[in-house]
């Protein structure tokens, strides 16, 4: 892995609709030559995003293409509608005076139709020496748009034509590219598009490629919706994908009130991948905007520090900062309330309050170490309440998180007299042993003993917190979900078991579901499959299943979470076991 990722807070930019492009290439006209290109409105945020804590900055697609980037006609140009490549260079440049990190992302599956190979295909057919270019060229049949070959397009889009990957020349393109971009650019990584549909073989190339010719720190990221991360990060291939997984988890565990949901995850992601550095966000310009989608905008803060806290690198979207809105809409231009051009001194409906409390994450994670590298444990776990720690080289901090609509305590084991919250500035004296801290409702913590928040901080103000009394409720050991989840949920009262003791491991191969069928439970009860379902976000797969005893309750769960195995207490099953 790359070393820099580990401190980087990433902003993403959808390049060419914050620059205000036009929405076809064939739209454009070239601009007077004093005014420069679109893209140097770049040069103007900096500032912004520097303040607000950020080191590294994504674009998405920036080379020359027919309408949104993603169907590049020249991967050695910029964009017209942007600017020039010199004019690029700049921004690149300034970005990186002000120690910001530039991440390009890169469409190697497929290219448009305006590709300039692609168009050689089309006027010279059979005796194009760029044929074999593109995935499935039959000169037998004819395309969706008339051209005397079929071709094979990115799931089903014909305006996106497949490259052939296993073509040398292809290949050697696409590195020579790269080359330009390092040497013109500067950049420091890649995000790769649409990354479950390249080659093994071409993404293994690519990193010998760029840790062996550009940089060895060179990060390559992979865009993963859904399956086992570790499948396309790992030693041979990339360094990271994205974290869809809990990108759906953090939102819906606030919008439900329910922490066991996004607790699971990152238990699954602990056991399943280790060390694996994910790419987190909660919102890109695929998905709505996380304003528009939490049910209670008073959660927001919670969901960011959850964002900034959890292991990985997080990602920002441009102008969420600022809590604005927007809904994926439908048909062709689904995208383009996701996708807006903004004016850094007009943000419509800004919420300046979000916008300190994101700033203050990135300097907190750019000054504690621990929050960059340590391991992550859970600590505390109720429906409206989570506590977990990262850990580092004996190094602790502790993350909490209240959305309750009454005060939080919990207790830290302690011989340190003080600690203090790294967000409020709070310093708490501990008493016997251990330190009580109490939580508003709707807010979050991050705790660090007092001589490591001055490690990182120095003499930074803070103010004294008066001792809290935990509270009768106040859960002192670790909890996961009791025998039946649904009842746990519902009975804060029941009984809970230490989460050491229960421990996911995955699925074993070739394991399915049966719908219809009936499973057992392995803390008791049984269970009736109705359906298999597709979650709207990430279309990852969904049980939907009904209790057979009691009410009868109809639930839902990931299919993997359904058919894992679990260590209980030492003995390994399957969570739910076929019956009949």
């Amino acid at each position: 892995m790359s070393n820099w990722i580990e401190r980087a807070n990433i902003y993403h930019i959808y390049t060419l609709n914050f620059c205000g492009a036009e929405k076809f290439r064939k739209d454009y006209k070239e601009p007077e030559p004093s005014s420069g290109g679109r893209i140097l409105k770049v040069l103007s945020w900096i500032p912004h995003i520097v303040k607000t804590g950020f080191n590294a900055v994504l674009f998405s697609p920036v080379f020359e293409s027919a309408e949104h980037g993603y169907d590049t006609s020249d991967f050695f140009k910029i964009d017209a509608r942007l600017g020039t490549n010199d004019e690029f260079m700049l921004v690149c440049e300034e970005l990186h005076k002000n120690g910001i990190r530039v991440i390009l992302d890169g469409v190697f599956n497929h290219v448009g139709r305006d590709f300039w190979a692609f168009r050689d295909l089309q006027q010279k057919g059979e005796k194009s020496e760029y044929k074999d270019w593109f995935a499935g060229v039959n000169f037998g049949n004819r395309s969706v748009f008339g051209d005397g070959f079929s071709y094979e397009g990115w799931s089903g889009h014909y305006n996106l034509v497949k490259l052939n990957l296993y073509n040398e020349r292809v290949v050697n393109h696409i590195f020579n590219a790269v080359k330009l971009w390092y040497k013109d650019f500067g950049i420091d990584g890649i995000r790769f598009d649409a990354a479950d549909c390249l080659t093994d073989d071409f993404i293994k190339r690519f990193r010998n490629f760029a840790k062996g010719t550009l940089n060895e720190d060179f990060w390559l990221m992979g865009e993963i919706i859904h399956g086992n991360y570790a499948r396309w990060a790992n030693a041979e291939m990339f360094d990271s994908v994205t974290n869809y997984q809990c990108h759906k988890g953090i939102y819906s565990s606030h919008n439900d009130k329910n922490y066991f949901e996004i607790s699971s995850s990152f238990d699954q992601q602990k056991n399943q991948y280790g060390n694996l550095y994910l790419y987190n966000f909660v919102d890109n310009h695929d998905v709505g905007r996380i304003a528009s989608k939490i049910t209670d905008k008073a959660h927001l803060e919670c969901v960011y520090t959850m964002l900034y806290t959890m292991y990985g690198v997080p990602s920002v979207y441009y102008g969420s900062e600022f809590g604005i809105e927007g809904n994926k809409g439908q048909g062709a231009d689904a995208d383009l309330p996701l996708r807006p051009n903004l004016n850094l001194d007009n943000i419509h409906g800004r919420d300046d309050k979000l916008l300190e409390h994101i700033t203050k994450l990135g300097e907190i994670r750019k000054s504690v170490d621990i929050l960059q590298s340590g391991f992550y444990d859970k600590v505390y776990l109720d429906n409206k309440t989570f506590v977990y720690k990262r850990e580092l080289s004996g190094k602790v901090c502790y993350i909490a998180f209240n959305i309750d609509d009454k005060p939080y305590t919990f207790s830290i084991k302690s011989t340190t007299e003080y600690w203090l919250d790294c967000l409020s500035g709070r310093r708490y004296k501990g008493a016997e042993g251990k330190v009580n801290i109490e939580l508003a409702p709707n807010t979050s913590g991050i705790y660090l003993e007092e001589h490591n928040y001055r490690a990182a901080f120095g003499d930074r103000p803070h103010t004294e917190a008066i001792f809290p009394v935990p509270h009768e409720t106040e859960i002192e050991v670790e909890i996961e979900v009791a025998p039946n989840p649904v009842k746990e949920l519902l009975n804060p009262t029941a009984k809970t078991i230490p989460v050491s003791d229960i421990i996911p491991l995955g699925v074993k191969d070739n394991r399915k579901i049966v719908v219809g069928a009936t499973y057992h439970h392995f803390k008791g009860g049984d269970y009736k499959v109705l359906l298999l379902a597709k979650d709207h976000e990430d279309a990852s797969p969904l049980v939907v299943y009904m209790a057979l005893s009691g009410e009868g309750d109809t639930w839902v769960r990931p299919l993997d979470n359904f058919l894992e195995e679990v260590n209980d207490h030492g003995n390994i099953k399957e969570r739910f076991t076929l019956v009949n």
